[in-house]
């Protein structure tokens, strides 16, 4: 017959390893979560650098290397391409309008214009034998009109003479009828030859204006080929300095390459180069301004250029009043360019570490200085000094703004040696 099996309760030995390695892990995970020992992190104050918020007016302003460059700066290129034969100016002296710069020299040409003037020669005596031509024809018709005319004159006296006879019975029928003939015949020649000479007059003086018309076509090459001779002088087309000139004595220049540049000295503009962070913000007509020996110049953004460079465009600013003295090409201002109207905002200066927390959050110092804990904010816009501190932070708060990296993931930091 079977026996009911009693169960024993209570703890038993076996049990006893489960309950320590149960309670030292319950230990542990309230220790790690409660006593924030893995976010804390002490630090040598010393190291840090620890600024105070502060309620101030934000300057809106970028700061630009700008460098000095000649308000206008004139490319020199040959029209006529040929063989540098003189340099009549040196860089960095000073030329006038019309000055010389380089001579050049173009056999092709002298020959083009030899032919040229020869062509010409050539029309000229062609359409002088023309109007002698022409003016021996006129008097040819001339005078067979005038023996036309002196014909009729004789054969409508014979008709009419005849006439009279024949009405006295004189002379026959047939004589009377050819001489009326004879004339009707001499009168109808003359009206002929009479359109003919108008229709050789018309055509002889449309020809005449033709010719003239093609001696002075050519007559304006001539001068114009000539002129081509005279573009051999490479010229001045400022008063300035020659600021470069890249071609060596017996070098081959074609039309259009640049050799050198002239420099207006007139006045100067400053030309500076902007990260591309900006590009939305920079326009035309922006103040901007330097300082220099103890005094203040102001300037205006004239021109944006459109193409980003390396992360950079370029932008041209020009004087607004008094210019700084003994002012050179190549000098190096340090632009304030003005982005906005200045605004009352929280401040605070600007530090390395941005670069850890990009403005979302910083480390705030307690009243005593002894701690710091980390804070969300929120930053706005920044100047070469300040950032402007939209969200999460008061008037007089102090914070770090030394770099992060060594304490990146950190909640809390604990100061020393305050």
């Amino acid at each position: 017959m079977d026996r009911k099996i009693e169960h024993r309760r209570g703890l038993r030995a076996r049990h006893i390893p489960y309950i320590i390695i149960g309670g030292l892990t319950l230990a542990l995970t309230a220790w790690l979560l409660l006593g924030n020992h893995a976010e804390t992190l002490r630090v040598d104050a010393s190291t840090l650098s620890i600024h105070t918020a502060r309620s101030g007016e934000f300057k809106d302003y970028v700061r630009l290397n700008g460098q000095v460059v000649p308000i206008q700066v004139v490319q020199l290129s040959p029209e006529e391409g040929g063989i540098v034969t003189e340099r009549v100016v040196e860089e960095g002296s000073r030329v006038r309008r019309g000055d010389v710069i380089v001579r050049l020299t173009n056999s092709a040409l002298d020959l083009q214009i030899l032919n040229a003037e020869a062509e010409l020669a050539e029309k000229q005596n062609l359409l002088r034998n023309t109007q002698v031509a022409m003016q021996q024809d006129r008097l040819s018709n001339e005078t067979e009109r005038a023996q036309l005319d002196m014909d009729i004159q004789r054969r409508r006296r014979t008709w009419q003479q005849n006439e009279r006879l024949y009405a006295e019975q004189l002379i026959s029928r047939e004589e009377y009828d050819q001489s009326r003939e004879e004339y009707e015949l001499a009168r109808r020649k003359h009206e002929l030859v009479s359109q003919r000479l108008r229709q050789d007059s018309l055509y002889r003086s449309a020809q005449m204006e033709q010719m003239e018309d093609n001696l002075e076509n050519m007559r304006r090459n001539v001068l114009l080929v000539r002129e081509r001779k005279q573009k051999l002088e490479v010229r001045s087309v400022i008063d300035g300095e020659l600021g470069l000139l890249d071609v060596e004595l017996g070098q081959s220049v074609a039309p259009g390459t640049k050799i050198g540049q002239i420099n207006d000295l007139s006045d100067y503009k400053v030309e500076a180069q902007v990260d591309e962070h900006y590009i939305d913000r920079v326009r035309q007509g922006l103040p901007a301004s330097f300082e220099r020996d103890g005094k203040v110049y102001a300037l205006t953004l004239r021109k944006v250029f459109p193409e980003v460079r390396d992360g950079r465009f370029r932008t041209d600013f020009t004087f607004q009043g008094e210019r700084p003295g003994n002012m050179r090409s190549g000098q190096t201002y340090y632009l304030n360019l003005e982005l906005g109207r200045p605004e009352q905002a929280i401040l605070i200066p600007r530090g390395t570490f941005f670069q850890t927390t990009g403005g979302g959050w910083i480390f705030v110092l307690s009243a005593d200085g002894k701690t710091a804990y980390r804070r969300p904010i929120r930053i706005g816009r920044q100047n070469p000094q300040f950032y402007e501190v939209l969200e999460g932070l008061q008037d007089g708060e102090r914070v770090i703004t030394s770099g992060y990296e060594a304490f990146k993931d950190k909640e809390i930091l604990k100061l020393s040696n305050i």
